[in-house]
């Protein structure tokens, strides 16, 4: 007979068309230094949707995505001393590394040779990866978390409204390049950005020039940098000025995150949505209709009986302080029913009801 498996529920494409559905599939059993966790929400990045349709030519199908992922201990390995059942923990885009090499010991583990990306990856028994549009998942304990200059943010979407955010609790002047003027009283008067320029409109281009210490560039779409490398301080040769990036960062840097979060009470702002309407999130998010993240409920969205209207559930917008909170999703939440737009502020940290047609 075979090690023991968990049987688990999920959602995968079967092609380059991207399409989900509903997919069953089973995960390696609770390692040693693992803890096996019930999959409580998981956000949509616009990477999931790269890699659904196999546009960095590397998807392996079936393909269940999600590495933004956050849920609840239900086991925990025998040399797991961290975390107990119960926990709330949080997993990014990988599930493990060798732990042993140059990269691993500095904390920056998505440089290892060896690291086991969360989905499209192979694990250590030789399986497929699959990620966190499921309801359950097996994790290395070593890689789970518990949840002034002028500087400019090209992009105002689902990292780009955070990069704003942080911006501000670092204490720095934030400026907001955008290609929608639409986007202006929020960023200003929501996010608290201390400028907005649009990137179409010359003049405002110009006039900005040679005036910012630090650009990030959260745009996900193919556009060229060169008109930003103008706003820096100095001429690039002369200026000591780089382009350099990562695509994620280690656990280390993280965790950091996570705690500086809670510290300043940063919180993103998400749309919830069902399981059953990511095809409909997935088509939205191509053309940036998403204010800033989807986060799928898995935790509903795989229990019997659900409550769920698709697109329909109504919440409020809640706010956090704790770590523990923060790593379990807490989250200011925007929700939207058609073009109608429910919020409610006076009830924070409370679901206020389902909204059904």
């Amino acid at each position: 007979m075979g090690e023991k498996r968990f049987d688990v529920q999920g959602w995968a494409a079967d092609d380059e068309s991207g399409v989900l559905s509903p997919f069953n599939f089973t995960r390696r059993k609770t390692g040693p230094n693992d803890v096996t966790f019930r999959i409580v929400y998981c956000g949509i990045c616009h990477t999931d949707l790269h890699i659904l349709r196999n546009e960095w030519h590397n998807s392996k199908y079936p393909l269940v995505p999600g590495h933004e992922i956050v849920g609840i201990v239900t086991e925990v390995g025998s040399e797991v001393q961290k975390f107990g059942v119960g926990d709330r923990v949080g997993v990014g885009c990988m599930v493990r590394s060798c732990h042993s090499c140059d990269p691993c010991e500095k904390g920056l583990e998505q440089f290892c040779d060896k690291v086991v990306l969360t989905y499209n990856g192979i694990d250590i028994d030789g399986s497929t990866t699959y990620g966190g549009y499921s309801s359950l998942m097996p994790h290395d304990i070593l890689w789970n978390e518990r949840a002034r200059e002028p500087s400019w943010v090209v992009g105002l979407g689902g990292i780009g409204h955070m990069a704003v955010k942080f911006g501000k609790a670092f204490g720095l002047h934030v400026t907001v390049i955008s290609t929608s003027p639409k986007k202006e009283k929020e960023a200003k008067e929501i996010l608290g950005a201390d400028h907005f320029l649009i990137s179409k409109d010359e003049n405002q281009m110009k006039e900005a020039a040679k005036t910012l210490d630090y650009i990030i560039d959260t745009v996900s779409a193919d556009h060229p940098p060169a008109p930003f490398a103008q706003f820096a301080q100095n001429q690039w040769k002369a200026g000591r000025k780089f382009v350099g990036g990562s695509s994620i960062g280690g656990i280390k840097e993280t965790q950091e995150m996570m705690d500086f979060c809670a510290e300043h009470k940063i919180s993103c702002t998400i749309e919830k949505i069902p399981i059953d309407y990511v095809n409909t999130a997935i088509e939205r998010l191509v053309k940036g209709d998403v204010k800033y993240r989807f986060v799928i409920d898995n935790a509903e969205s795989f229990r019997g009986n659900s409550k769920w209207a698709v697109g329909h559930y109504v919440s409020n917008i809640g706010k956090y302080a704790d770590t523990k909170d923060l790593v379990s999703g807490a989250c200011k939440i925007f929700m939207s029913r058609g073009t109608h737009e429910i919020r409610d502020e006076d009830t924070p940290g409370i679901e206020i009801g389902w909204f059904l047609e």
